[in-house]
């Protein structure tokens, strides 16, 4: 009886609130025909799969793909390029939108505001082959606008685009530049939110501007901040195939070749690559993806641990 009532007052529920679900629609309709439907793929990690056999008709070969990848002789470099460029990517570029954030909630004049946050925005819609075009025209030795300004000042012209110290850097840099405009959107929505009567108080107590961000508007931000790290760590050994693949030559291979660009080229990159590997790419992207669920559930119990909510 009380499951049936339960049920009706879920049914009536959802009537009288039919726009919100109507709306809500699109978005669950994307996860389960993009993000589970192909959840049933991840057998194929554990198969010797042919697309002439299907999913169905394809060897079983159990944990071998797997063995195969940690015996792996460029294995640790490839998990060390990975979580490098990862954690430069958390350090610099992670806290690059909060601070944008703070820049702008402190912006009085409302239109210079808005200008300010269009120009950020702007890099965020521009793909990474424009990006990775940009960033030849500004480094590439002979004609780029940065060695022409050191060969104007004395200096010699350095060939960044190969050079294996400086391509984590500009990777990061890269970053930085594309996304931090759209990354400051939840902070500024969640500096909307602060209650104005806690900077009316701060400022009866003689707080400053520097007080009021230290004691008021980052305490606000921590439970945002915290969750976007939190789902940040499920991301740490995704950095980007576009970007890395753009930016990747013979020179910077042992510093740029990631997981991801390895995929391609063992999973799908074809047969004069070394690809056509179905199986063992979808069993690559599996550990990534346990890893990152480690990360994720550790560090959510982490900050529960600490006294915060974390992510579920």
């Amino acid at each position: 009886m009380n499951t049936s009532v339960g049920n009706v007052s879920l049914t009536r529920r959802i009537f009288a609130h039919w726009e919100l679900y109507l709306l809500l629609l699109p978005g669950a309709l994307y996860f389960l025909i993009f993000k589970y439907v192909p959840m049933f793929g991840i057998i194929m990690a554990f198969q010797e799969y042919s697309p002439f056999l299907g999913v169905t008709g394809s060897e079983w070969v159990g944990f071998r793909h797997f063995v195969d990848l940690f015996q792996y002789d460029q294995f640790w470099r490839l998990l060390r390029n990975t979580l490098l460029i990862s954690f430069y990517n958390i350090v610099f570029y992670f806290p690059a939108p909060i601070i944008v954030a703070l820049l702008l909630n402190e912006l009085v004049r409302e239109w210079f505001k808005r200008t300010i946050q269009t120009i950020v925005y702007l890099p965020h819609f521009i793909s990474w082959v424009v990006v990775g075009s940009i960033t030849y025209i500004l480094l590439n030795t002979e004609t780029g606008l940065v060695n022409q300004l050191i060969v104007s000042f004395g200096g010699e012209a350095h060939n960044f685009l190969a050079d294996p110290d400086s391509f984590r850097t500009m990777i990061v840099l890269q970053n930085i530049w594309k996304e931090v405009g759209w990354g400051t959107i939840i902070f500024l929505a969640a500096l909307s939110g602060v209650d104005t009567q806690l900077y009316e108080a701060a400022t009866v107590d003689g707080a400053n501007r520097w007080h009021k961000l230290w004691h008021v508007t980052l305490p606000a931000l921590r439970s945002t901040i915290l969750i976007l790290l939190i789902l940040r760590l499920g991301n740490v050994l995704d950095v980007g195939f576009e970007q890395i693949f753009l930016m990747l030559n013979d020179l910077v291979y042992p510093v740029g070749d990631v997981f991801e660009t390895f995929v391609y080229r063992e999973g799908i990159g074809g047969v004069g690559l070394g690809g056509g590997r179905f199986s063992f790419g979808v069993a690559v992207g599996l550990f990534k993806s346990v890893v990152g669920l480690v990360l994720v559930l550790g560090a959510n119990k982490l900050a529960k641990k600490f006294g915060e909510e974390g992510v579920f």
